[in-house]
């Protein structure tokens, strides 16, 4: 068997022969120092990574949930397998290609933590099951028409999947609105041999980033009464529901220690981002450290103005710019392929033209979609260069 945290072969399995490949470049190779990686280049702070996944997992341990963290955050086969060696039971994902990768890569439960609908999509999915008959593959419904076309082209393809019924506890994006519309999806599942029902998909993602602990707290209870009453009306209605899944990296903890959810999805707990780090910390948590950063390079220098190479192409601005790890400076402008620090005050250090700055991403996911290669660091030194695999896969 081989080595879960071996490196991953680059053509993972003759499924994927269809991706794109990315640049054979990397910007740093094992052995280097943290000043010698070029820029702009993703990187990963080893021993604080591991210690947020350590925090987790135990946390999760403790209040007897199932964890299945998110790997739209991180996109990476080596991050997954390292994930599920911890414990994790698999990994979710938002889009096929996604579940494409982590499947080929090894991965042996994937749920797809979305709606796909039209038919094309929906046949691909059923390939997907099909070519991976003895993994798990999962996908959320709230309409009736996806249930039946899904079942039709599962049954021309000879694939079966695991159903879930989205219910919308509060975040207006998608699923069914009533426990009863969610008795009445999921009988329509169970009329279809090709589908397994196995319980609720409630993600509550407006809650995740509510700033006071008060507010966060209260948001993630609403949600998990929201699913708690469409899970007493499928079981009083004689209905399977095996699992409810949700939550995420803000409100992970009251989802796992209520008495709701049987699987939390937390996803950038791993690397956590300069808009988590506005989240008020709720001592009774687990506190996780940003592990995720983008190295730039100073390209000009001007005064109290820097000038850096790493722009809008190496981290989204959807939750403000990255932030630098040290004070006294500011990115107060951002375009294509630069970033302007600014002094603030006299606290900081000394900028020089050619010195390399990390930064903070503002939005951890799309950010890591931006990169080909995550560098792996520990205690200033490269210890791997991990490819993101899934990065692109937006379809």
């Amino acid at each position: 068997m081989r080595d879960p945290l071996a490196p991953i072969p680059r053509r993972p399995d003759a499924w994927l022969d269809s991706t794109p490949m990315s640049s054979h470049w990397m910007p740093a190779q094992p052995g280097d120092k943290l000043a010698d990686i070029d820029t702009p280049a993703l990187v990963l702070d080893l021993d604080r990574f591991d210690a947020n996944l350590e925090r987790m997992m135990a946390a999760a341990a403790a209040a007897g949930v199932r964890v299945r963290p998110h790997a739209k955050s991180h996109k990476s086969l080596q991050i997954a397998h390292r994930q599920v060696a911890a414990g994790a039971v698999g990994v979710c994902c938002q889009k096929i290609g996604e579940a494409e990768v982590f499947l080929g890569g090894g991965v042996r439960d994937v749920l797809i933590t979305n709606e796909i609908v039209g038919v094309r999509k929906l046949r691909r999915l059923a390939q997907l099951a099909k070519v991976f008959s003895g993994a798990r593959l999962g996908v959320c419904v709230d309409d009736f028409s996806v249930v039946r076309q899904l079942s039709l082209v599962c049954a021309e393809e000879d694939a079966g999947l695991d159903v879930y019924v989205e219910v919308d506890v509060g975040q207006n994006r998608a699923g069914v609105a009533t426990p009863e519309e969610a008795v009445e999806l999921a009988r329509e599942v169970m009329r279809h041999p090709r589908l397994t029902l196995m319980g609720l998909q409630a993600y509550a993602g407006s809650a995740q980033h509510r700033r006071g602990v008060p507010e966060r707290r209260d948001a993630a209870r609403r949600a998990a009464a929201k699913a708690a009453a469409a899970r007493s009306q499928l079981r009083e209605s004689g209905l399977a529901c095996e699992i409810v899944t949700g939550g995420g990296t803000g409100t992970f903890i009251y989802d796992a220690n209520g008495d709701v959810y049987d699987e939390i999805q937390p996803g950038s707990f791993i690397f956590m981002d300069a808009d988590y780090a506005r989240n008020q910390a709720d001592t009774d948590a687990p506190q996780f450290e940003h592990s995720l950063f983008i190295l730039a390079t100073v390209m000009s220098l001007r005064g109290d103005r820097a000038t850096l190479d790493a722009g809008l192409k190496a981290f989204s601005t959807d939750s403000g710019p990255a932030r630098p790890t040290f004070t006294g400076w500011h990115i107060h402008a951002v375009s294509d392929e630069h970033s302007m620090l600014t002094r603030i005050d006299e606290s900081g250090p000394a900028i020089r033209l050619g010195a390399k700055a990390l930064l903070i991403p503002g939005h951890c996911d799309p950010t890591v979609n931006l990169h080909d290669w995550i560098v792996a660091v520990r205690k200033g030194k490269v210890e791997d260069v991990w490819r993101i695999d899934a990065r692109g896969m937006v379809f």
